[in-house]
């Protein structure tokens, strides 16, 4: 007996009373099946709702031949008659996704004459795939063209076809369908065969937000919001902006370019640090020429700064030049010399000291965990 789908009678129906059909105890809590059902079970890329049965919580639901199975913390016994009641800010978050995206792929599907071929609705982002190339700037064509839909409040129309009524119609499917098909049509936006909830006007849904479109295999894999979702991530994101605004003493919507001129600025001083960097360097490296073998420990730098340091030694001192930068257990090293081969030396160096890193034969970088002592050791017995 296949269960009664209240929730395509109607998708609002938070509460219902059914009769339990069967009750099993499986593997992770009991198996309950009942006469019908507004608990949309997991299918077409939409999760299963959540909720309660009575005193018993509603954990998991699936559907099989029409069987829709509830997976329950609880036991009833067959017959009894329970009150269900949905997580209904579970469900609406879900009917807003799904109806958001049905929106969204019946504009891009006739823009871009391509297909949707995934379709996931995760608990924090819905991705959508499509076989076609299309570009960001073309997508927000796409995303002002939804809202300005779903500002526009059409009625969705859900209806049951099949056989010559079926074929006249010119609907999305990922498959070939007979038998009843559930067509989904938002006027104007999308017609598809779907199984899921969806909301009854567009204006439910309101607002979708793109958030990244990038190639997935032969075509793209879009991040989309919709609802309640999209407000908390705009909020969010406002929220982070002003923040950052603030701390550069500029208005929100002017941020991008306080930023840039920061970057500017940093890119000006940087390239200053360099110059002053490499002429220290080169001072250093004069008070070595001839020295020979030399150990050098510095304050923290980075490693970029640790290698241009030891080569500038390295092309003077006539010997071997090993850098250690950081403080006292935690180093960063490099190690080199003129037309040398370190490579047994570096291997030495890594078991001896706790380090890791190498290079070619003559110049090695490398990190290690060791005290200041336990270094000037090791290269004493060299």
């Amino acid at each position: 007996m296949e269960t009664k789908k209240l929730y395509y009678d109607d998708p609002f129906l938070r509460e219902f009373t059914a009769r339990v059909l069967s009750c099993d105890a499986v593997k992770g809590g009991f198996a309950v099946v009942l006469d019908e059902t507004a608990f949309y079970p997991e299918g077409g890329g939409q999760p299963a709702d959540h909720g309660t049965l009575g005193m018993v919580r509603v954990l998991d639901v699936h559907e099989k031949n029409g069987v829709i199975t509830h997976l329950c913390d609880g036991a009833f016994e067959p017959g009894e008659t329970v009150h269900g009641a949905i997580d209904w800010a579970r469900r609406f978050d879900h009917m807003q996704q799904h109806s958001g995206e049905h929106i969204c792929s019946g504009l891009i599907c006739a823009a871009f004459q391509c297909d949707n071929v995934g379709f996931h609705m995760g608990a924090d982002i819905v991705t959508i795939d499509f076989n076609a190339e299309i570009d960001w700037d073309a997508l927000l064509e796409i995303e002002a063209r939804a809202n300005q839909y779903i500002c526009e409040d059409h009625a969705i129309d859900i209806q049951f076809h099949r056989g010559a009524e079926l074929d006249a119609i010119d609907y999305r499917s990922k498959k070939p369908l007979d038998g009843d098909v559930r067509i989904v049509t938002f006027p104007g936006a999308d017609c598809c065969a779907c199984c899921g909830t969806h909301v009854v006007r567009s204006g439910q849904v309101g607002i979708v937000k793109f958030l990244s479109c990038q190639k997935f295999r032969d075509g793209v894999r879009i991040e989309l919001l919709c609802g309640a979702r999209a407000y908390r991530h705009l909020s969010a994101a406002w929220e982070q902006n002003l923040r950052v605004a603030q701390s550069l003493s500029a208005k929100p919507l002017e941020s991008a370019a306080a930023v840039a001129r920061l970057e500017a600025e940093l890119g000006a001083l940087k390239q200053r640090a360099a110059k002053l960097e490499s002429q220290v360097f080169a001072q250093v490296a004069s008070r070595l020429a001839g020295e020979g073998d030399v150990l050098l420990f510095e304050e923290d730098m980075s490693p970029d700064s640790v290698r241009k340091i030891c080569d500038a030694v390295m092309q003077v001192c006539g010997g071997r030049c090993a850098v250690f930068a950081g403080t006292d257990g935690v180093w960063k090293y490099a190690v080199g010399q003129m037309d040398g081969d370190l490579r047994e030396l570096i291997k030495a160096l890594n078991a001896a000291l706790h380090g890791r890193g190498g290079g070619k034969p003559g110049f090695a970088q490398g990190s290690c965990a060791a005290a200041k002592s336990e270094i000037e050791r090791f290269f004493q017995t060299l």
